[in-house]
């Protein structure tokens, strides 16, 4: 394994470990088991845990680049975006049904860290940013197509970073409670009266959004499994 492949193998693994538990329970010892690697190699490309979790936060971004760039693709009009993002973060958390309902690993980390972790902080405050950015695009979107209620004044970025955190509220309740249909139903329902949209655009539209090529295990089996149908 040349020493690029080690490096990109043990942010892969050390994503699919922090997705399947969480930040606090993984390990170093864990993640070299799991690689397939000595830790003498873990700390030839990083210095501690911490430091594997901040360059993981941004492959993670840069993996899923392609997959939110779909989602909310301009071809489509913001109403089809809305349902992109729907029908892409039930495939994110609910997976392949087989898995259980997931929270955001990224977004509990945020709990169970020290305040002294700033690096971790500030990779965790970068992943959030990038998230509500395209929230808030969204918004924009259905604000000026005229598809939220015109009684509701809508602040673009205040509502993107709401439905951040609502949307990871809804995920980390239902990790606990595990009622797959009671999760869709709240999520969807939530996320349209957050915005204020319009009843008449409530399920109006079909999602055509479907997972792009990764090039990542972790993306393409653990996160995003890709179905045999």
């Amino acid at each position: 394994m040349s020493v690029t492949d080690t490096r990109e193998r043990l942010l892969e693994i050390a994503l699919e470990l922090i997705w399947q538990s969480n930040y606090s329970c993984v390990g170093v010892n864990e993640i070299c088991k799991q690689a397939g690697v000595t830790k003498g190699a873990f700390y030839h490309h990083f210095e501690s845990k911490a430091s594997l979790f901040c360059e993981a936060t941004a492959y993670y971004w840069q993996v899923i680049r392609n997959d939110l760039d779909a989602v909310f693709s301009p071809l489509n009009s913001p109403l089809v975006q809305l349902e992109n993002l729907l029908h892409f973060l039930i495939m994110a958390k609910l997976g392949n049904d087989q898995a259980g309902i997931r929270g955001c690993p990224f977004y509990t980390s945020g709990a169970q860290i020290g305040s002294n972790e700033e690096k971790v902080i500030e990779a965790l405050e970068l992943l959030s940013s990038n998230a509500v950015k395209y929230n808030a695009a969204l918004v924009h979107g259905l604000k000026s197509g005229g598809y939220l209620e015109e009684d509701v004044d809508v602040d673009a970025e205040q509502t993107g970073l709401l439905l951040y955190h609502f949307i990871h509220g809804v995920f980390s309740y239902a990790h606990v409670h595990e009622v797959v249909e009671n999760t869709k139903r709240d999520l969807t329902v939530g996320i349209y009266r957050l915005l204020g949209l319009k009843r008449e655009h409530w399920y109006a539209a079909e999602p055509n959004w479907v997972p792009q090529q990764a090039n990542s295990h972790f993306v393409e089996q653990v996160m995003l499994p890709r179905r045999s149908d």
